[in-house]
């Protein structure tokens, strides 16, 4: 993988010399299963005299010709660039070359699909993996014209980013492509996805009164669960919504959207193509989070088209422009333009989250990010990037005002259409806009790190009339930056048995002490909720009256965002460990019924499962497991029968099963002779209950093999992987471990379910026997799998679960030991950052209450 980097400054001593004109790719995917063909032709410009080289990762090299001059492939090609040197001032290069398919979701992915043995293709090439298709100068801000021209089986469809065009005969079964030049756009979002897909189409009219073709594609084999009708919908809803908001038609000439399979991340924002997770085709009951999520998501990556596609970053150090703003932009438009209203809950339940976790770890950085090479930024698409961008971007929002960020955005894209941008030309369109100057604001929120704490200073005379009120900001001793924010204070009191706001400001707090005189002369109310509305991005505080008003009412909030935020403020000072794990449960069973998101229950569970298993004081920690698991069965037995929250209840039940009083009922639920009123056992649930009784000893290879020749598709394998290797023997770890470690056969998706299996372990001394080993492969495994491999490694075979002191120490010695692989220490440092917090809050825990 090292020599496989890119360099900050390569790229830019690149960009110094050429602009290219075009590219013309010809493919042939049907030369057989492990190789394609693949011919470029790229046109470009360069300093005459000056030498480069251009990027292509290949199976092997046939021919390489500069300007009519044929070079020895054996001489200026390492597998991995192509070196050109005496280049003319106008220049032709010809790559012709053989690729190698994928099978770790990156460059060209080939799929076979063991329902029908029909063969599935797709890309993905963000960051750097378009030259494992073909030769590129990749990077962002080498933009050109793409013309691909692809000759595939006969059956298949073939998609690209321009409109699919009618094919022509090629040989015997083959039928050839020859799609239309692109804008100018970057390498990372060009596509192409060919196969025996499923297709829906549908059209819409663009606000400049195109007819824009619509397309959901979809395996063969899945297509019956494809909503396809949902997803035009939604999407139609984000067209309308993003051209009227940002005042520039859609860019491109039409807009299919696939869900594909074994794929690594949730989608990507090929211009014209969007790739998704098939994870979203519904095949099996999911949450309403997940449906939402599902939302979310699709707006997503329609607003990269405009931002990221027309408009893109000039290296990847401003990664967060194109993210963060999606993240923005996709939840205000699930907000005001879909029925899922309540998305800026969501918004503070999972990415807020998301993004206080990742700021308080020691890698953090600055929402700008030092990006000096291509493994920086592989490690960088975080919940910095993503959700602490998108947090600040909510900031910024509220304080210049949503019609002038609106249209400050909107100026940004006239005047920057199909070319490369930093982040000060952003923020010149917003500060023209807005008539605030905003390089402030810039430094202290997006160069700096770190997240604030805010707490109410409250004084009261004997009447209880507040006398003073001030908001308290802190900062770590690490990141000391007291920054400005624009935030809401919010006034509840208990009403017919609910907490009600009935009163509200909103005001700017600066320094590290702020007055808050419109405040002074009212009742103190029974809860004073800091940040109300979640406007700022900071870690809140309730005052002790507060704070003991919540927690006894908490379910009585009757704000879902009001709620999600009180969860969240108790939850990080768990994180914190100032207060007990325990305490934490016992709020979670006792309040978590009647919670109404989907988002925020699924975030409060999977955080009191957390809880118990590593936060909880080591000597309680069995018991604090099985009251849990028992509390889960509890609640499903109680919830309405079909809802999403009886589904989530028995999805976490199964999660930590064995651990609790019920695996008898578990084996009852699997096999039919126990029912809950209203909750099917389909294909996906009863997945998860065998899994389950797998890791509490209750079934083995063979329950696992009959349901898998049940159920023989890809979502089959890969949770039969998952389930042996849950199997709670040594013997069925050592198998796990071997399976990744040892051979390098298992896809992208069978690596992640297999280290999902493999750290369930309720005797802890199943994992701690893989301790020196795992931090005896990390080396070998960085060095010798792709990025996307490796990194599924380094996560998720760390043996996080013990949380004990020992696996501390020995991820200090190995970090201590290996000073000079960079990208590689920021993944351990990050688990270890786990285990110390784990700490911390297990001496909490121990105390008493």
């Amino acid at each position: 993988m090292p020599g496989e980097n890119l360099t900050r400054i390569e790229a830019e001593e690149r960009a110094a010399l050429v602009t290219v004109h075009d590219y013309d790719v010809v493919l042939d995917v049907t030369t057989g299963p492990e190789v394609f063909l693949s011919r470029t032709t790229v046109r470009f410009a360069a300093t005459e005299g000056a030498s480069t080289f251009i990027d292509a990762i290949t199976a092997e090299v046939h021919s390489v010709t500069l300007n009519g001059v044929a070079l020895d492939p054996a001489e200026v090609s390492d597998g991995v660039r192509i070196e050109l040197s005496g280049l003319a001032a106008e220049n032709e290069l010809v790559v012709v070359a053989d690729g190698r398919y994928m099978h770790t979701g990156e460059g060209l992915h080939r799929f076979v699909d063991p329902v029908d043995d029909e063969a599935y293709l797709y890309t993905q090439f963000e960051v750097p993996d378009s030259r494992r298709m073909f030769a590129v100068f990749e990077q962002p801000d080498l933009k050109a014209s793409f013309r691909f021209t692809v000759t595939a089986p006969a059956h298949w469809e073939v998609v690209s980013n321009s409109p699919t065009p009618e094919p022509v005969d090629a040989h015997e079964g083959a039928k050839t492509w020859a799609f239309e030049p692109t804008p100018r756009i970057s390498s990372y979002i060009t596509a192409l996805i060919a196969g025996p897909y499923a297709v829906v189409r549908d059209e819409l009219t663009s606000a400049d009164g195109r007819t824009i073709p619509l397309g959901v594609f979809s395996r063969k084999s899945l297509s019956q669960f494809l909503d396809a009708d949902y997803i035009f919908e939604k999407t139609k809803q984000g067209f309308e919504y993003f051209e009227a908001k940002f005042g520039v038609p859609y860019p491109f000439a039409k807009y299919d959207q696939l869900f594909v399979p074994e794929y690594n991340a949730g989608a990507m924002e090929n211009a014209g193509a969007v790739t998704f997770t098939e994870f979203y085709v519904f095949r099996s009951k999911v949450t309403d989070a997940v449906r939402e999520r599902r939302v979310v998501t699709i707006l997503h990556e329609l607003a990269h088209m405009w931002f990221g596609d027309l408009v893109t970053m000039k290296w990847w150090n401003d990664l967060w422009l194109n993210e963060s703003f999606a993240e923005w932009a996709s939840t205000i438009a699930t907000a005001e333009a879909t029925e899922w209203t309540e998305a800026w809950t969501t918004f503070n339940s999972m990415e807020k989250s998301w993004a206080y976790r990742q700021d308080q770890l020691p890698s953090t950085h600055p929402v700008v990010a030092t990006i000096n090479d291509l493994e920086d930024v592989l490690v960088n698409f975080d919940g910095i990037t993503y959700a602490k961008g998108g947090s600040v971007l909510k900031q910024l929002v509220a304080w210049v005002g949503v019609d002038a960020f609106f249209q400050g955005v909107s100026a940004y894209f006239q005047k920057h259409a199909w070319g490369n941008t930093t982040l000060a030309d952003l923020l010149a369109e917003l500060e023209t806009a807005s008539g605030r100057d905003l390089s402030d604001w810039s430094g202290l929120w997006l160069e700096t790190a770190g997240v604030n704490t805010l707490r109410p200073a409250i004084e009261t005379d004997d009447d209880g009339v507040i006398s003073s009120f001030a908001v308290l900001q802190s900062a770590t001793e690490e990141h000391p930056t007291i920054r400005p924010h624009r935030l809401a204070i919010g006034f509840y009191n208990l009403s017919e048995g609910k907490l009600v706001r009935d009163h509200r400001v909103e005001l700017d707090v600066d320094g590290e002490r702020t007055e808050v005189a419109e405040l002074v002369g009212l009742r103190r109310p029974d809860l004073v909720l800091l940040n109300d509305d979640d406007l700022a991005y900071a870690k809140i505080r309730l005052d002790e009256a507060s704070h003991g008003v919540a927690l006894a009412n908490l379910s009585e909030i009757e704000s879902p965002l009001a709620r999600a935020l009180v969860w969240s403020s108790v939850w990080d000072a768990t994180r914190d460990g100032e207060t007990r794990a325990s305490d934490y449960l016992a709020l979670v069973l006792g309040n978590i019924a009647s919670e109404t998101e989907s988002t925020t229950l699924r975030i409060v569970l999977a955080n009191a499962v957390l809880a118990a298993s590593a936060y909880v004081a080591p000597e309680r920690r069995a018991d604090a497991r099985r009251s849990l698991a028992d509390g889960f069965w509890r609640l499903a037995q109680e919830a309405e029968g079909g809802s999403d929250a009886q589904f989530q209840f028995v999805m976490n039940f199964a999660a930590i099963a064995e651990a609790g009083s019920h695996v008898d009922e578990l084996a009852a639920l699997y096999d039919g002779s126990l029912e809950l009123d209203g909750l099917e056992i389909d294909t996906d649930l009863g997945w998860e209950l065998l899994i389950a009784l797998v890791a509490a000893g209750r079934a083995g290879d063979a329950e696992i093999d009959e349901r898998l020749a049940g159920d023989n598709t890809a979502t089959g394998q890969q949770s039969a992987a998952h389930a042996r290797a849950a199997i709670q023997t040594i013997e069925g770890k050592e198998r796990a471990w071997a399976s990744l470690v040892d051979v390098d056969t298992a896809t992208n998706t069978v690596v992640r379910e297999t280290a999902e299996g493999f750290l369930r372990a309720n005797d802890a001394a199943l994992l701690e026997a893989f301790v020196e080993r795992y931090f005896a492969m990390l080396e070998r495994i960085w060095e010798e799998r792709s990025y996307a491999i490796a990194e599924k490694l380094v996560d998720g075979l760390y043996p996080s679960p013990l949380a004990n002191r020992a696996l501390a120490d020995a991820s200090r010695a190995w970090l201590d030991a290996h000073p000079d692989v960079p990208a590689l220490r920021r993944l351990v440092i990050e688990r270890l950052a786990g285990v110390d917090r784990a700490l911390v809050a297990q001496e909490r825990d121990a105390q008493d209450a």
